[in-house]
This record gives structure tokens, C-alpha cells and sequence, in this order.
């Protein structure tokens, strides 16, 4: 059995959307972020250091030239292609280089679509009305908001420059619009546990979500954090505690909500901890024991 059969997946949804299989091909468009370029601060988020967290086709190559490489390196997978514009910060830009950016990544009938990464604090209007067109031709469009903890505590104890209600707000005027919203959520950050998750979760669910991606906190070389790991004031967690929570917050996402991911991992140098990290199977693999063992997506619904 695979994850499948226990969650409701992008792979899942594609499939059910186009009839076939649908890649991502992720791009780096040279954006960057407000809290990195002084408009917020210079540091960052505690756990960030970019360069773990994108695997970009090509960084500083047109968004042509990485859409044309990665298509041929993924050819053999599928045939159909979403945009996804996933490093550092992809509305945080002048609205005509967004327009440009994004309507590059469209010129190809291959490409059905946009994925588009972002902070919610950083969505003028202007710019969701834009990917709302985009919506309305017929294309494939996900706003991806980093959003990590949905408890302002933890929020600023990790840099990101903004509060809950910035999400609320940036939710609402999505789905004013019909814009499709998967967030992201962070497990393991310092100061959270199991029942902190599940209320980060309760209060996304009550705002309204599309989609979810679900990230173990993991330990990379140039963040903040690496140095607290480093003088063992900090603790990823083990690959048991990751399934554990994984697992309760699936179980308690309606089934109408579809999972983009539920886990993740980084490539040695940059990744320090946990070493389970740096396998793309480990850490599926026990949360597909742990649904099986506990029950798949919803469950905890019924």
C-alpha cells in the first residue's frame, strides 16, 4: 500500500483534473523577499536557508530555458506540466514583471497552469486579480502560502514577520476571488507539540483550504537555527515523532482537502539534521505505517 490509499494527493487530484499524470517543474525566477531585503529584515526565517529548501532547474537561466530542461528531464513522467514559481517569495515583485514572468511560464500548450509560492503578507489585490485571470482562461492556478504555525507565539519566535490574521486576510481575499489555497505547515518547530499542530490545523481548516503540504522541521547549513542546533539548544524531530503528527493532522483533514506533500527532505552539506531528512523515502514511508496503523484521511472525522 502507498500513500494513496490513505490520502487524498496532488498526483490523486491531477489525475482526476486532466486524466493523466501532471508534473510540477520548479522555477526560480530571481525573486526575492522582504525578509531578506531590509523591507522586513535581513536574516530570514530561522529555518531558512533557500538553497536546501528550492531545487531549482537553473537558477539565473530564463524561465524558457528552465521550463525546456526540465520538461526534457521529465518527459518520460508525464506529459502535462504545472509552473511552479517556488523560491523565496514569487508575488513579491513590480506587477509587470509578475505579468511577464507568469505569462512565460504559460506560453506552451503543455502547460496547463501556475503554482505560485508565497508569504501572506506579501498579495496586493492587483496581483490575485491577476492570477484570478489566469483562473478564469481555463488554466490550472494554486496560491502556495508559507504560513508554518498558525500561533502568533511561535511565529515570532521564528522571524517570519507576520501574524496569523496576515493569513486570514490573504486567505479571504483569495477565495474571494475563486483562488485555489494550499498552506504549508511546519511540524516540529521549537516550543510545539502534537496539540499545538492540530490547533495550527483546526484554525486553517476553519478559514478554508484547498490543499496542504506538510514539512518536518530539518536543520540546514546558513540558518539561524543551525546554530542553536549547533550549541544543542534545538532538537528536529525523530522520524517517529514527524509520522505521529503527520498522522493525526491527515486524519483530521476532510477528505475534499488534497495533500501537495507530507513530508520533505534536504541534500547533504546543506541538511545537518535529522539524517532521516535526507532520504525522499524514510519519512513517507512512516507515515504510510502510521496510517495504516491508525487510519488514513478523516478518520478522525467520522
Amino acid at each position: 500500500m502507498g500513500l494513496d490509499d490513505f490520502v487524498t494527493t496532488f498526483s490523486t487530484y491531477c489525475k482526476q483534473q486532466f486524466g493523466e499524470r501532471v508534473q510540477k517543474l520548479t522555477l526560480d525566477a530571481s525573486f526575492t523577499c522582504p525578509n531578506r531585503d531590509g523591507t522586513l529584515g535581513t536574516g530570514g526565517c530561522t529555518f531558512c536557508n533557500v538553497t536546501s529548501f528550492s531545487y531549482a532547474l537553473g537558477s539565473g537561466q530564463s524561465i524558457a530555458t528552465q521550463l525546456t530542461e526540465g520538461k526534457q528531464r521529465l518527459r518520460a513522467k508525464a506529459s502535462k506540466f504545472l509552473a511552479y514559481f517556488q523560491a523565496y517569495t514569487s508575488t513579491y515583485e513590480e506587477y509587470a514583471i509578475l505579468q511577464q514572468r507568469y505569462d512565460e511560464a504559460l506560453n506552451s500548450a503543455d502547460l496547463v497552469g501556475l503554482c505560485v509560492g508565497s508569504r501572506p503578507d506579501c498579495l496586493p489585490d492587483n496581483v490575485l486579480d491577476l492570477l484570478a485571470t489566469y483562473q478564469q482562461q481555463g488554466r490550472e492556478v494554486w496560491l502556495e502560502l508559507g504560513l508554518q504555525s498558525a500561533h502568533d507565539t511561535t511565529l515570532k519566535r521564528i522571524n517570519r514577520g507576520h501574524d496569523f490574521a496576515a493569513y486570514v486576510d490573504a486567505v479571504t481575499r483569495a477565495r474571494q476571488r475563486g483562488l485555489k489555497v494550499c498552506t504549508h505547515l511546519i511540524l516540529g518547530l521549537p516550543g510545539e507539540n502534537i496539540a499545538m499542530h492540530l490547533e495550527t490545523l483546526q484554525k486553517v481548516l476553519a478559514e478554508g483550504v484547498d490543499g496542504l503540504k506538510l514539512h518536518p522541521l530539518h536543520i540546514v547549513d546558513g540558518s539561524i537555527m543551525a546554530r542553536a542546533w549547533q550549541a544543542g539548544r534545538l532538537l528536529p524531530p525523530t522520524i517517529e515523532q514527524y509520522a505521529a503528527s503527520a498522522g493525526e493532522l491527515i486524519r483530521h483533514t476532510p477528505k475534499n482537502v488534497v495533500f501537495h506533500r507530507v513530508t520533505a527532505y534536504a541534500k547533504p552539506p546543506d541538511l545537518l539534521a535529522p539524517q532521516w531528512c535526507s532520504s525522499r523515502w524514510k519519512g513517507l514511508i512512516a507515515i504510510v505505517d502510521n496510517l495504516a496503523n491508525f487510519g488514513g484521511q478523516g478518520a478522525a472525522l467520522s
